[in-house]
């Protein structure tokens, strides 16, 4: 079963996407990965004969995946144009479960474990303040002005 989802799978991403990742997962199923549109297709054997499970999911900052958004049993003798029917719809269905926030409303946020393992080497910085120095650092450096100014006026005072 497994290799028959091997080119299930091989035939069923070229329909899908052109750039594509085809992997087999330890379960014995197997995982087709467009990372230009963020996003996964999992076909796993189910208990019926002929049929495959096809499951679909986000690909996150980082390359790691969410969990399934959406799922289906597919017969297998139906062939790749249902089955790439089917995938289409529940890509359809994450790609919904995504929309864009509406403006004046503030997306939900993530949980701190739900970003994956990977991370970029820049360090978060807080919202809103972008690169322009803070009123707490422009009091520290005026300050070490001013001791740099009253330093060289008592110096130039004594001698």
């Amino acid at each position: 079963m497994s290799v028959q989802l091997r080119d299930v799978a091989g035939e069923l991403a070229g329909v899908l996407w052109r750039e594509h990742t085809v992997y087999r997962e330890r379960s014995g199923g197997v995982v087709i990965r467009g990372e230009h549109v963020r996003r996964w297709i999992s076909l796993a054997p189910t208990g019926g004969r002929d049929e495959v499970l096809v499951r679909a999911g986000r690909i996150l900052d980082g390359g790691t995946t969410a969990p399934a958004r959406s799922e289906a049993v597919v017969p297998l003798s139906a062939g790749t144009g249902v089955l790439a029917a089917t995938c289409r719809r529940l890509l359809a269905e994450t790609a919904a479960d995504v929309a864009p926030v509406a403006p004046g409303r503030t997306a939900p946020k993530r949980s701190k474990g739900s970003k994956g393992s990977k991370r970029s080497g820049k360090a978060a910085r807080p919202k809103g303040r972008g690169k322009h120095t803070s009123f707490g650092s422009w009091v520290i450096l005026a300050c070490v002005a001013g001791v740099i100014a009253l330093y060289v006026y008592s110096t130039a005072m004594r001698g």
